[in-house]
């Protein structure tokens, strides 16, 4: 008979493979702790994870399921399964799991802990790429919101939110994240490089140019922001010839 010791040390052996990556390895320790009837929620995660990786994803459902069996508030089973049926086009279903179990952790009084809420952030960002992939920009930005209460990735989520205020011709408001954005990571270049293309679209050229010129200012051979700065005195300095010319 499997003593209990005996059981913890395959479970650390199956640990210590998966976590290394050799899933070939881990595999058969994983199924050996089932036939053993050991009840630990990350085997069964283990193992879905494994399968999800080989493509079989039926087994791999029905992994994540169980671990969620054992444990429904377990996160990342959650997020495991949700992401395989989003794979296969069930979106809703997923949408639905993930859902469930962030209002589970919610009754049960969850704790904040950074890397559950990264971990909740990264699947808002996943279903807000979905729905942005499918032109559901109102769905995207509701999502990509989600993901920035949770996520210390700002700079990278709020150019998503841009995105979509700007798919959805809300170009003021687009403006606006930028300048907040900036005013917490002023050496943003990409977002700064944005707000300047928007001005400049708006017919603020004079504010566009400044923009660009602070990205300059900290990299001189910043080549975009160059590119755009030399088109912009292109165009004004034609403007004031065509004008000169028409008086």
């Amino acid at each position: 008979m499997q003593t209990e010791n005996g059981i913890e040390e395959l479970l650390t052996s199956a640990r210590e493979f998966f976590r290394g990556g050799r899933y070939t390895s881990a595999e058969p320790l994983l199924n050996q702790l089932i036939l053993k009837g050991a009840k630990d929620r990350e085997i069964f995660h283990m193992l879905g994870t494994i399968y999800y990786d080989q493509g079989k994803f039926n087994k791999a459902i029905r992994s994540f399921k169980r671990a969620l069996e054992i444990d429904p508030s377990f996160t990342d089973a959650s997020v495991g399964l949700s992401i395989i049926l989003n794979d296969l086009g069930r979106y809703e279903e997923g949408k639905k799991i993930f859902d469930e179990a962030k209002q589970l952790l919610t009754r049960n009084g969850g704790k904040e802990d950074p890397y559950v809420n990264e971990k909740l952030a990264l699947k808002h960002d996943e279903l807000g790429e979905l729905y942005f992939r499918y032109q559901r920009y109102m769905e995207a930005l509701d999502q990509y919101f989600k993901a920035l209460s949770l996520s210390a990735r700002k700079p990278e989520l709020t150019m998503k939110v841009v995105e979509c205020h700007l798919r959805l011709n809300e170009g003021l408001k687009a403006t606006k994240e930028l300048h907040n954005l900036l005013q917490n990571y002023p050496n943003f270049h990409s977002a700064r490089l944005k707000l300047g293309v928007l001005l400049y679209e708006a017919g603020d050229v004079a504010l566009a140019v400044e923009e660009w010129e602070r990205i300059l200012e900290r990299q001189p051979d910043h080549s975009e922001a160059k590119r755009l700065l030399n088109l912009a005195q292109v165009t004004t300095k034609t403007n004031r010839n065509e004008s000169e010319i028409s008086l």
